[in-house]
């Protein structure tokens, strides 16, 4: 871990209750930043054996860190949602310097997977509830977010996306399109955040064994080393490195960019 280069920052991370969300507000405080902990539902962080409320989560960070931090309940597919969790970080912490938009995933409209989950198939309230959670909101939050840091000329806003969204796939396909189009977005975003020196990139995670991942599916028990081969399911602490680059010193002229933390499990341009 470096020193506290980010010492007295502000980050806002959505869906920081758990799994990626955790990891990028655990590693941003132990750099110094105050936290905004965004979650959708209190008692998110306990889903799939987990035993903490967002409430908590947001304490232990501040306890471990000696940082600042807020809990802040939203949806945010809802704009007047996304102004509230924006007001409440500013007012509790300051102006927002930091954005990690984690919040998403592939969730039906009435939780869970979407069943069917081909693209075909796929109802059309789950095709909306999709590309809500994972699109919609990454263009609401990142311009209500945007805003501020346009007019104090800084800032740094990082999204987080998946290799989903660079193959074609027949199951989660809405997940994958709408990834595809937050990538899309950011690179957008960056382009006219350009003359404001605010940058604008996105991550690109694939397999990950947070809480959800492991609790979700089979899982290959050679998949779960830990080193010795790239061939594996990544820690969320190697995703959440990536993070430091994009919000600390050595991203400062880094903007517009994916990058696919994989391990290799794509080696094709795009």
């Amino acid at each position: 871990m470096s020193t506290r280069l980010l010492e007295g920052k502000v980050a806002l991370v959505t869906g920081a209750g758990r799994g990626l969300g955790r990891a990028f507000a655990e590693r941003l405080a132990a750099l110094g930043c105050h936290i905004a902990v965004h979650g959708m539902r209190e008692h998110g962080p306990a889903e799939f054996g987990g035993a903490q409320t967002l409430t908590d989560v947001a304490a232990a960070i501040a306890a471990e860190h000696g940082v600042h931090t807020v809990k802040i309940l939203g949806d945010l597919t809802v704009p007047d949602d996304i102004a509230r969790v924006i007001a409440t970080a500013e007012s509790a912490l300051g102006a927002i310097d930091i954005l990690v938009h984690n919040a998403g995933g592939d969730i039906a409209a009435k939780g869970g997977k979407p069943d069917p989950n081909d693209v075909v198939h796929i109802k059309a309230e789950d095709v909306r509830a999709v590309i809500d959670r994972n699109l919609m909101s990454t263009i609401f939050v990142c311009q209500a977010v945007a805003k501020g840091m346009m007019e104090r000329r800084s800032g740094r806003i990082v999204t987080i996306g998946s290799v989903a969204a660079f193959k074609g796939r027949t199951n989660a396909s809405i997940y994958a399109t709408a990834k595809a189009g937050a990538l899309h977005f950011t690179r957008c975003l960056a382009d006219q955040l350009r003359p404001y020196d605010i940058t604008v990139n996105s991550i690109a995670p694939g397999d990950t064994r947070t809480e959800r991942f492991v609790a979700t599916r089979a899982v290959d028990p050679a998949r779960m080393a830990e080193g010795g081969t790239l061939d594996r399911i990544a820690t969320v602490d190697e995703v959440a490195r990536v993070v430091e680059f994009f919000a600390g010193p050595m991203g400062a002229f880094v903007s517009g960019q994916v990058l696919r933390v994989d391990g290799g499990g794509q080696l094709w341009a795009g």
